[in-house]
């Protein structure tokens, strides 16, 4: 049972604002070499309680994940806050900006995940890498985690799955 139960209108709420709403944003960054660098990114909020996502630029490109979330309205049509925890041990937060078509993220990287992110690839439908990813989480201690704050723009906002695949409920997120 979730910890704080979906109430009648947060569900409308939800369902009007994100239900099966799908998005695709870029982060401005910078390479190694200190050159532009688009980080490019895509959620599905598939439902109340999961989101599947794509990576497709920057130094965690090529992830492919689901994971169970936790949704707070801040502003009813304008501003959700997302959050969920990683089979590597990080957490992430990502507020969408509907109005301003923005997305703001904290991600408390997983030692293991940020050192190792090529390990942190792959596609959690992947037996072996849902188990690789989840000894990233042993890697290290709960304090030492790459803190990393960004904004990107959203550069494209749609209803369905786009190019993502669909899951199962019944599916482990961790």
């Amino acid at each position: 049972m979730p910890l704080n139960p979906p109430t009648t209108e947060t569900t409308s709420t939800f369902d009007a604002d994100l239900a099966n709403r799908h998005i695709i944003y870029d982060y401005e960054a910078h390479d190694h070499d200190g050159n532009p660098d688009k980080w490019r990114y895509e959620i599905w909020f598939y439902n109340a309680d999961r989101v599947i996502y794509s990576i497709h630029g920057g130094p965690m490109a090529g992830r492919r994940n689901y994971q169970e979330a936790t949704y707070q309205c801040i502003r009813p049509g304008e501003l959700w806050q997302c959050n969920w925890l990683e089979e590597t041990g990080s957490i992430c937060s990502l507020v969408f900006d509907i109005p301003q078509g923005t997305v703001t993220t904290l991600l408390g990287l997983s030692r293991g995940h940020w050192e190792r992110n090529g390990a942190a690839k792959g596609n959690k439908k992947v037996k072996e890498d849902l188990e690789r990813w989840r000894g990233l989480a042993e890697v290290g201690r709960q304090s030492e985690r790459m803190m990393l704050s960004k904004q990107a723009s959203i550069v494209e906002d749609f209803r369905g799955a786009g190019e993502l695949e669909g899951i199962e409920m019944d599916w482990p997120t961790i």
